[in-house]
């Protein structure tokens, strides 16, 4: 079975991690998210309880714990995986389950298996306060992104408040200040609000897709900050986002943080910090290679000075 960013699998012992590459040929890039605990506040249908975990506590109870899957993603090799679960198989269950998911499905009317929902909505580990992680797979995105931003122009979709607007923007601590961030966000068209629960629409490249997604690191070459145009920016959603550059050193930008996600369009020219490496006969630019990705940015300078 072929795995895909935000599936999810479970491990021998129940533990639940988010699949976060698209490299799992050989081990399953992902991230722990629930551990089975008698104490824990989630609960899934059959009464177990499990914690969930941030992502600097999965890291050390990975460490310590089961350090064979340790490295910059969790490495799970297939032997270990007990379970899979697809957003776009088990949409059917959840908009069962969620009246909101349902409406929102409805609304988007896309073709089946083109959408799906992952987190806890997916693993059965919602509460009241739960956010809803819509994926939509492949060119299906960008017809959800339009339909978002139709919705909440109509007033069919909520957009969000500015109370939750500083709530994402505490939430990812980015290294731009909250006025260029939510200058950014407001034309994403990406996340906006269902009968008052927050929800997002998170891009995964159909199974078509995955072979030209980059995969490893490169040799590192050190810190830099460039302007360059963007010429391509069609997998900008993506995780790692993509943006085909016009640089003279650098060929591609990539942000492994989905705060600069969506950041710019083709033809707009952005500047970038962060840490450039080698691949192949390419040098790259890398943005969020820590988790808050302090020092490192992307800023559309085209959409700061309109």
């Amino acid at each position: 079975m072929i795995l895909r960013l935000r599936d999810f699998i479970a491990d021998e012992d129940g533990w639940l991690y988010a699949v976060s590459s698209y490299d799992n040929e050989d081990r399953i890039g992902c991230v722990l998210r629930y551990v089975p605990d008698d104490h824990g506040e989630r609960m899934d249908p059959y009464g177990r309880r499990y914690t969930k975990y941030d992502f600097d506590d999965a890291y050390n109870l990975i460490a310590r714990k089961k350090p064979a899957y340790a490295g910059l993603l969790h490495r799970i090799p297939h032997r270990d995986v007990k379970r899979v679960l697809k957003p776009d198989l088990e949409i059917s269950r959840i908009m069962a389950e969620n009246p909101r998911v349902r409406k929102l499905v409805h609304l988007f009317n896309l073709p089946p298996g083109t959408v799906g929902c992952t987190g806890s909505l997916l693993c059965g580990l919602a509460n009241a306060s739960s956010d809803i992680d819509m994926v939509v797979y492949g060119k299906h995105w960008f017809a959800a992104q339009t339909i978002v931003r139709q919705g909440i122009q109509d007033g069919r979709i909520e957009g969000l408040s500015d109370e939750m607007w500083h709530k994402v923007y505490d939430k990812r601590k980015p290294d731009i200040s909250y006025d260029t961030f939510v200058r950014h966000e407001r034309r994403k068209w990406n996340r906006g609000q269902i009968e008052g629960t927050y929800f997002d629409i998170l891009y995964t490249r159909s199974y078509d897709e995955i072979q030209s997604a980059p995969a490893g690191r490169g040799e590192v070459q050190g810190k830099m900050t460039i302007e360059a145009k963007v010429t391509n920016a069609s997998l900008a959603f993506d995780n790692p986002a993509v943006y085909e550059v016009e640089h003279e050193e650098v060929s591609r930008v990539l942000s492994f943080t989905h705060t600069y996600s969506g950041q710019a369009l083709a033809g707009e020219i952005i500047e970038a910090q962060g840490v450039c490496e080698q691949h192949g006969d390419e040098l790259w630019l890398i943005v969020g290679t820590t988790r808050e990705a302090h020092g490192e940015h992307i800023i559309s300078k085209s959409l700061m000075d309109q």
